[in-house]
């Protein structure tokens, strides 16, 4: 049975998805005059911003720090009103307090000088030093690499060699070979500095030792501003999808998309999973892209990308979502509690198993204003862990992940009153359940390697009137970003169609996203990022 939509000028869109870049590019897509669903298996918008439910209300289960606000204002903008009036930002001076083993502890701000002050009284006046030059390479890193990569449908890689032509002093961190790690022992001495800024890497889903140096702009990005949403990011998801709605969006939750279909080359619409049909002429999927290659959308989508575009797997991870009492530690909103070595932290990750001694991050989600809740707060914790090797799920780890989690935050001094059990954690077999394809990677294709971020697949796929928008998709992980992927596919889309697209110019203060912390929720192909 056929379930025509009322054709736009030129186009009828189907979004699989409503995850940040489905929403972005239903937002765009709609205001250029198309005729726009998005369907989405879930019960509503956000796809790895999802909630898990807690004593305290909905817990955030997925990312937790918000940059690059431009994105949305821009979104805002463009349907002539404004995101304040939609969902409270609430900026973040202090970006994240971190705590090691030894006992010490640093505090890091948006204001560089606030940072170089703290440094100095935690390693020495020679830290600080190095970290203010560190703090001048990445603003330039980030200065050069915002509109050949993050603002372009590609990456230019001509306008990068004109950037680092005309800065010289770029050239290290751009050298072959010279990864994150390596960027990071020409600055620092101190090896707990060299940890911290290596935990950018993962923020992206690779480790230090093997991603390129240019992920130390993500510092940078951070030092330009933090933002908590209040209520938490799945607020962010809701407050798009209210906007599309208002342009004329229909959406349709609880629904699966089992195929894309294929009439003469072209899209010409999708299958659902109960088996009825919606037709369109455009079809874009914000999703994992691997879903396509593995046929889980149809046999005709296999061709959409190379193999290339989504072999290496991103990091995945064990998160914990749930409410409690916490005691012990003057917490942040954002805290990171190290390993005491990286290398039982990342050589077993390699090797495909959880850590021995995992880096764990915890977002106090309540403590956004700064205040100390009475009672039960809402928290999450994330350990990074390896995506599933050749799709064969591994054991389940629940026990061993609780003894690796709670136990190490008490020796630090932190404990949590009750102490949440598993049925708060979501492991990478989850991860891989909730977003088939995926093998648990939550950021996609890996970004170690110098040249990861140009096998990352862009909006147009390989298929006529197939496009693609999420965390998976070019620019990469992270909210901005998944929402910039969006603007990316309406943008391709509007080409092919030769109509204009309704952009309001973006001023791009900001920068990536703390990754994509983590998502889950999803049990279908159709829920995206």
């Amino acid at each position: 049975m056929s379930e025509p939509t009322q054709p736009g000028p030129g186009a009828r869109v189907v979004v699989v998805g409503a995850g940040f870049g489905g929403l972005a590019a239903a937002i765009r897509l709609a205001r250029a005059g198309l005729s726009v669903t998005v369907i989405e298996a879930q019960a509503g918008p956000g796809g790895k911003a999802r909630t898990l439910p807690s004593a305290a209300g909905p817990v955030d289960a997925g990312p937790t720090v918000l940059t690059l606000r431009a994105v949305f204002d821009d979104l805002f903008t463009l349907c002539g009103t404004r995101l304040e009036d939609h969902a409270t930002l609430i900026p973040q001076p202090l970006l994240a307090r971190h705590w090691w083993p030894d006992g010490s502890s640093l505090d890091l701000f948006s204001d560089a000088e606030a940072s170089a002050t703290a440094i100095a009284a935690f390693a020495g006046p020679r830290e600080a030093a190095a970290f203010r030059r560190f703090h001048a390479l990445t603003a330039r890193l980030y200065d050069a690499f915002e509109g050949p990569v993050m603002l372009s449908p590609r990456p230019d890689s001509a306008a990068i060699l004109r950037a680092a032509l005309r800065d010289p002093g770029l050239w290290p961190a751009l050298l072959p070979g010279m990864t994150l790690a390596r960027l990071l022992r020409l600055y620092f001495r101190d090896p707990r500095l060299r940890q911290l800024f290596g935990r950018y890497a993962t923020y992206v889903g690779g480790t230090p030792s093997r991603s390129p140096a240019v992920l130390a702009l993500i510092w940078q990005a951070e030092a330009r501003g933090v933002w908590a949403v209040q209520g938490g990011m799945h607020g962010l998801a809701q407050a798009l999808a209210k906007l599309a709605a208002a342009q004329g969006v229909q959406f349709r939750y609880g629904t699966g998309v089992a195929r894309i279909i294929w009439q003469g080359g072209r899209v010409s619409g999708v299958q659902l999973d109960d088996k009825r049909s919606l037709a369109c002429d455009r079809v874009v999927f914000n999703g994992d892209p691997a879903a396509l290659r593995a046929g889980l959308l149809g046999g005709g989508a296999k061709a959409a990308l190379p193999a290339s575009a989504v072999t290496k797997r991103s990091l995945s991870a064990y998160v914990w979502a749930f409410a409690a009492r916490a005691e012990g530690l003057p917490l942040a909103y954002h805290n990171v509690f190290f390993a005491a070595d990286p290398a039982r932290e990342f050589g077993p990750i390699r090797r495909g198993t959880m850590p021995e001694d995992p880096t764990l991050y915890l977002c106090a989600e309540d403590r956004a204003t700064g205040t100390v809740p009475q009672g039960a707060e809402r928290f999450e914790i994330i350990m990074n862990g390896p995506p599933l090797r050749d799709g064969q799920p591994a054991p389940e780890e629940d026990s061993k992940c609780h003894s690796r989690t709670f136990p190490p935050l008490a020796r630090f001094g932190l404990t949590f009153t009750p102490t949440p059990d598993t049925r708060s954690l979501t492991t990478p077999q989850g991860f891989a359940r909730a977003f088939p394809g995926s093998q648990g990677a939550l950021y996609g294709l890996s970004p170690e390697g110098m040249m990861a971020a140009f096998h990352r697949p862009g909006a147009k796929t390989l298929l006529p009137g197939l496009y693609l928008a999420g965390g998976g998709a070019h620019p990469g992980a992270g909210v901005p970003m998944a929402a910039l992927s969006g603007k990316h596919a309406a943008g391709a889309m509007l080409a092919d169609l030769a109509l204009p697209s309704k952009s309001a110019p973006t001023a791009m203060p900001g920068g990536m996203s703390m990754v994509s912390r983590m998502t889950g929720g999803g049990r279908s192909r159709s829920s995206g990022s």
